[in-house]
């Protein structure tokens, strides 16, 4: 099938029932817990996500909120498991779910289930470039990640990459780069820009020999490739 599923538990997993059923299924299946889904949800780029909410599981059923509400993952389908009343499941619905299952369910209607959500639920919008995010940017926290992997950053360096990752695909001269993040700062020349450059791609580069985020352009100066989420609803060019 080809699609990508996100299962999130309450806690630290009992049983790997729905992962099972799902990936036998065919799907690409990958399980958090509740506590790190939100911010690695946007480096999976999900095609659906199944929350296990167990009977009166408020923080499951408040990150159904807060999963509708993202700017990235809005429109992404959301499946809950549920307990078996009716209160259940309408407060899931209530909460934005697109379908309840009443635990315990059979892996022939799990699988059902999803097939049909997705079926009839349109397809959530790709990164900028066509793919999930490469990478985090949360400016509230002043953290940095790079496809799930927390990045120790000094504050130029994330002044730097945030300023880059605004204006992505943009060629920045050196000058132009000096004005922009270093501002008013004296005594500084180019080459702090190609300091900070090679810090960064330390950083977050797979390969720092061959970089795909911070790309040179020969006889000019930089640009940024990477796809980027800001969780905080940032990225406005202001």
């Amino acid at each position: 099938m080809g699609d990508k599923v996100l299962v999130i538990e309450g806690q630290a997993a009992q049983h790997d029932s729905p992962h099972r059923q799902l990936e036998q299924a065919g799907f690409t299946v990958r399980t958090l817990i509740a506590s790190s889904a939100l911010r690695e949800a946007h480096l999976i780029g999900p095609s659906l996500i199944l929350i296990d909410a167990r009977p009166q599981d408020r923080a499951a059923i408040e990150l159904c909120r807060l999963l509708r509400k993202d700017l990235s993952l809005g429109r992404v389908p959301l499946v809950l498991l549920t307990g078996n009343s009716e209160e259940d499941r309408i407060r899931g619905l209530e909460a934005g779910a697109d379908d309840c299952l009443a635990e315990p369910v059979s892996a022939r209607e799990l699988v059902a289930r999803v097939q049909s959500v997705l079926r009839r639920s349109p397809r959530p919008k790709p990164g900028p470039t066509g793919g999930p995010a490469d990478i985090v940017i949360d400016r509230a926290a002043m953290k940095l990640s790079v496809r799930g992997n927390e990045i120790a950053t000094t504050t130029l360096e994330f002044r730097f990459l945030d300023y880059l990752a605004l204006h992505r695909g943009r060629v920045f001269t050196r000058d132009l780069l000096l004005d922009a993040v270093w501002g008013e700062m004296q005594f500084l020349t180019p080459r702090a820009v190609d300091t900070c450059v090679r810090r960064v791609r330390n950083k977050i580069e797979p390969d720092r020999a061959n970089p795909v985020f911070l790309k040179t352009v020969r006889g000019v100066g930089y640009r940024f490739d990477a796809n980027v989420i800001w969780p905080d609803g940032g990225g406005s060019r202001d």
